[in-house]
Formats: structure tokens, sequence, C-alpha cells
């Protein structure tokens, strides 16, 4: 970390995900020190939400929505696809920013409990997350359909990204935006920020080869897989990619943002000074991540 100029509230952060260590190199052993990472960041349920878990297209999902009755025309609704390196992550790791947007934005989130990989590498997690998504009509909740949105960070910006493709590809209704946050878009050739980030905090490009190849499970790289591959961007949603200062895969929303605005499509790129990646879980105790979180509340805000 002695080469990144990072705050003293940034550092602590790192220092605290990091405490939480896996006790060999199993597969189980990294997901329960990642479950127990994320359990000592996520904050209590907050009274004003009701927080239901369901089994929709026979896929876990989690629910959350204000403790009030629908809107008249149903409610905003904010698919969330948890990042994780297609790996590790579920339904309970990324509770602190599904808890957060659903308060902040009076929306309905729904959070997919996606199948991981190496066990179900691609498409079984983007066919999860499409099958969730098409059956948001036929959900247990009045649902504004206008205004239907997907967000994810890190592996869940690449599966919100694939799943706008899949959706235009297949014609069916396209979520009024993309949120991507950090996201793995893949490019066809390694970008800048994989050599010059290549040891950056909390994620290097080592970790990422490794979580692509247990993804991919041996298939040929494909747009599905690895957006930045697809050869045509228009069409798609509207976009906010936010992407972090530190981090190998900087580069990846940079690229993304620019072919989607050259394709006729209006994305609002964020570089987040300071951050590193996996830092949304510094809300509140790092300003840097706080002033993020601004813009993302902001943006869901107007766009919903």
């Amino acid at each position: 970390m002695a080469s990144y100029p990072l705050s003293e509230q940034m550092s602590a952060f790192i220092d605290k995900t990091l405490s939480f260590t896996s006790p060999d190199d199993s597969l189980a052993g990294l997901r329960q020190a990642y479950s127990q990472m994320c359990r000592a960041f996520t904050p209590p349920y907050p009274p004003t939400l009701a927080i239901e878990d369901f089994e929709w297209a026979g896929v876990g999902v989690r629910a959350y929505h204000p403790r009030r009755a629908a809107p008249p025309a149903g409610w905003p609704c904010i698919l969330y696809l948890h990042g994780g390196g297609w790996v590790v992550g579920d339904l309970d790791s990324h509770d602190f920013i599904c808890m957060e947007l659903a308060a902040a934005l009076g929306a309905l989130v729904v959070a997919v409990d996606y199948r991981l990989a190496p066990e179900h590498p691609f498409p079984a997690g983007l066919d999860d997350c499409l099958a969730v998504w098409r059956h948001l009509a036929a959900a247990p909740f009045a649902i504004d359909p206008r205004r239907r949105l997907v967000a994810g960070d890190s592996a869940g910006g690449n599966l919100a990204a694939a799943l706008c493709l899949a959706l235009r590809d297949a014609g069916q209704p396209l979520p009024r935006s993309q949120v991507l946050i950090y996201p793995a878009l893949a490019g066809p050739a390694p970008l800048p920020s994989r050599r010059e980030h290549a040891n950056a905090p909390l994620l290097s490009s080592r970790d990422l080869d490794s979580y692509h190849a247990l993804y991919l499970g041996g298939l040929a790289p494909s747009p599905g897989a690895m957006p930045l591959l697809a050869d045509d961007l228009s069409g798609l949603p509207p976009a906010l990619i936010v992407v972090a200062q530190w981090d190998p895969l900087r580069d990846d929303g940079v690229l993304y943002s620019e072919r989607l605005n050259a394709a006729g499509v209006d994305a609002v790129l964020y570089v987040g000074e300071g951050l590193v990646h996996g830092c949304l879980r510094g809300r509140s105790l790092v300003p840097e991540v706080d002033q993020m979180y601004r813009t993302l509340l902001a943006y869901l805000a107007d766009t919903l």
C-alpha cells in the first residue's frame, strides 16, 4: 500500500478488511472469511424497512422496501447484483448497500442470490439474473414498470451490463438505467490499469485473472461473460459507471463509458479519487466513499 497515496481513513478501512483471512486456500475457507468480513461492515436492519426472502423463478432473492404502502404507480425498483468475483458473496454480503438504497430512495430493492462459480460457471449466474429480471412483472409487489433499473458492483457490475446486452439482443424490455460500480468488463486486451495497479489494495490483477478463469470454466470469452467484447453497444440503457482510482479494473469502466457514449448511449463516468476496489463498505468511515455515495444516490434519485 506504500505506493498508493491513501487517506488515513481509507488505509484503516483496508486494514480492517484484510484482517479477515481464510484459514486455508480452500474455496470454503475463502467464502467463510469473506462472509465474516461482510458481517463486520453490515449495520443492523433498520426498523423502517421490510426485508423478506423469496424464491422467484427458482432463484433466491431478498426484497427490501420501506414499511409503507407502495406508491400509486407501484414501487420504483432496483435489481441489485452483488460482487465477489462470481465466486463469493450471497444475499447477506451486500445487505449494507441494498438497505441504504431502499431507505434513501424509498424504493424496492431486489437482491439476487445467483449461482456461483466454479460449481456453476458462466452462464449460470447471468441466467439467474435474467430469470429474476423477467419475473419482476409477476413478483408479489406492485412495481412501476417505467421505473426499473439494474445495478451491481464488481462481478455484479459485469452481470448488470451483460443483462442489458442480453435483453437488448432478445428485443425485451430494458432497464431504465444500468449502474455499474467498479465493474469487471474484461477488455479484448489488458488495459493500462491492469498493469499500473497490478498490486492494488483489496484486488490484484492476479486475483482478477483467477476469478475470470473460474467464471469462464474453460469456455472461450464472449460478450455475455465479458461485455467489452461486444461489437455493438447501441440501444442500451443509459449508464452511470463508477470506477476507483487505485483499481486494476478502473479502465474497464472508463473504456465502457467511452464506447457507450460513442454508440449514442448516455453514459456518466465517475472516477472516485482515492478509492480502491471493494470500498463500498467504507460508507460513513471514509469521506471519499461518502462522496461517491452522494453521486450514486443523486443519479439514482434522478433516474427513479
